[in-house]
C-alpha cells in the first residue's frame, strides 16, 4: 500500500512528537460484550456500558455462545440495549445448530425489539475442537446467512475477517475470497479477529484490497487484562503472540494495576499506529470490562459527549 502525503506526514507526527499529543478524536469505535451468566456479571456489565456509553460508540454488540448456548440471555441483553440506551445494538448470530426457520425467528424477534444490527457469523461447533456440521435445514456458511437474514428485514449486517486466516482456512487467499463473498452476499463490513502487532492488519488490509473489496475492515482490538487467557484464546484463534509481549507481562501476576498499565500502553500504542496507518475505525473486545477501552479511546482523543453522557446517566 503506497501511503498519501498526509499519512506520511501524520506517520512524522506520530514519530517526531508525543505519541498522543494533538488528536482529534476523529475515530469512530465499537465495543463488543458478552451476555452475562450471573446477576453480578449482569452489574458489571451494565457498569460497563454506562462507562462507555458517553464515548458515543457507533454500536455495540453482544455475542452469541458456541452452538447458541446464549440465545436467551444475548437476545435480553440486546434487547436491553436498544430498550435502554440511546446506543445502537448488535446481536451476534450463528449458523449452527438451527434451521433456517429457527434463525429467521430469531432475527424477526431482534427487528421487533428495535435491533437493526447483525453480526452474522458461522459460529463454533458446541464441542471445543469440533468440527462444524451444518444443520441438513440450515445454512451452510455466513455467506448463506448474511443473504438469508438480507431477505428477511433490512438489517445493517457485519461479518467476520481473519488478519491471521481462518484456522480452517485452506490458504490465506482462499479465507479472503470467501470474506468477499460474505461482504458481496450483502454485509456492511467485516470486523477482524484480534492481532497484536499492526503490520498484521496492513497486510491483511492491503491483500483484501487487491481482492477487490471494497468494504469497511475495521480492525478488532484485544486489550489484554489477563496474558495466560489471551495466550489460551490465541492458540484457538491461530493469532500469534510476540515475544517481546511474553516478556512485558512476565512477573506481573500478582501486581494487578501494573498489568493493566502494560496492558493499556500496549493495545494504545498499537492504536495509535494503526491511527498513522490511516485507520479511522476501531472495534473493542471488552470482556465485560471498561476500563481499558476507555483508557485507550482517551488517549486517542475521544472525550465523552454530553447527550451520550446525560443519557447514560
Amino acid at each position: 500500500m503506497i501511503l498519501s502525503l498526509d499519512q506520511m506526514a501524520e506517520s512524522r507526527r506520530a514519530l517526531a512528537s508525543s505519541l498522543f499529543a494533538g488528536l482529534p478524536g476523529d475515530a469512530e469505535i465499537s465495543f463488543e460484550f458478552f451476555p452475562p451468566k450471573t446477576e453480578k456479571m449482569e452489574e458489571q456489565l451494565w457498569d460497563s456500558i454506562v462507562t462507555l456509553a458517553p464515548l458515543a460508540p457507533r454500536f455495540v454488540s453482544v455475542t452469541y455462545g458456541a452452538g447458541g448456548s446464549t440465545r436467551e440471555r444475548t437476545h435480553n441483553t440486546v434487547a436491553r440495549i436498544a430498550k435502554e440506551t440511546n446506543i445502537p445494538a448488535a446481536a451476534h448470530l450463528t449458523c449452527v445448530d438451527a434451521t433456517r426457520e429457527e434463525i429467521a425467528e430469531v432475527a424477526h424477534a431482534y427487528w421487533e425489539a428495535g435491533v437493526r444490527h447483525i453480526v452474522a457469523l458461522r459460529g463454533d461447533p458446541p464441542n471445543a475442537g469440533g468440527k462444524f456440521e451444518p444443520h441438513p435445514q440450515g445454512y451452510a456458511s455466513a455467506a448463506e446467512l448474511v443473504e438469508g437474514l438480507r431477505k428477511l428485514h433490512p438489517f445493517e449486517i457485519s461479518v467476520s475477517a481473519y488478519p491471521e486466516t481462518h484456522p480452517e482456512a485452506a490458504t490465506a487467499q482462499s479465507d479472503i475470497d470467501f470474506l468477499k463473498r460474505k461482504l458481496d452476499a450483502g454485509a456492511s463490513r467485516a470486523i477482524t479477529q484480534f492481532f497484536f502487532e499492526p503490520e498484521t492488519f496492513f497486510r491483511f488490509r492491503d491483500a483484501v484490497a487487491a481482492a477487490g473489496v471494497e468494504a469497511e475492515i475495521v480492525p478488532g482490538i484485544m486489550p489484554v487484562s489477563n496474558f495466560a487467557a489471551i495466550q489460551r484464546m490465541s492458540k484457538m484463534t491461530g493469532t500469534a503472540i510476540p515475544e517481546w509481549m511474553a516478556h512485558l507481562f512476565e512477573g506481573l501476576d500478582d501486581h494487578p494495576s501494573a498489568r493493566q498499565l502494560v496492558a493499556a500502553t500496549i493495545s494504545a500504542e498499537m492504536c495509535r499506529r494503526l491511527y498513522a496507518g490511516g485507520v479511522r475505525q476501531f472495534h473493542f473486545y471488552t470482556l465485560n470490562r471498561a476500563e481499558l477501552s476507555y483508557a485507550i479511546c482517551h488517549l486517542l482523543g475521544k472525550r465523552p459527549v454530553e447527550t451520550a453522557k446525560e443519557a447514560a446517566a
